[in-house]
């Protein structure tokens, strides 16, 4: 899928780094860097597994922040 342009990953120490991108007809895609080939898509069960991962405290760095 190379015609997907990635962001730049979202890291924190110790965590699994996440990468978001789109395509050139607007589709939206997440995956773990290092694992672009395997992408999720923007659907539910892309939804699902991005909940089932954060719940797993993979995405931890993407939900801290100041209140």
């Amino acid at each position: 899928m190379s015609d997907i342009q990635w962001e730049d990953p979202f890291c924190a120490e110790g965590s699994a780094c996440f990468r978001l991108g789109t395509d050139p007809a607007g589709n939206a895609y997440i995956a773990v860097a290092g694992d672009e080939a395997h992408p999720l898509t923007d659907t539910r069960d892309a939804l699902r597994e991005l909940i089932r991962g954060i719940k797993a405290g993979k995405a931890d760095h993407l939900l801290s922040g100041s209140n």
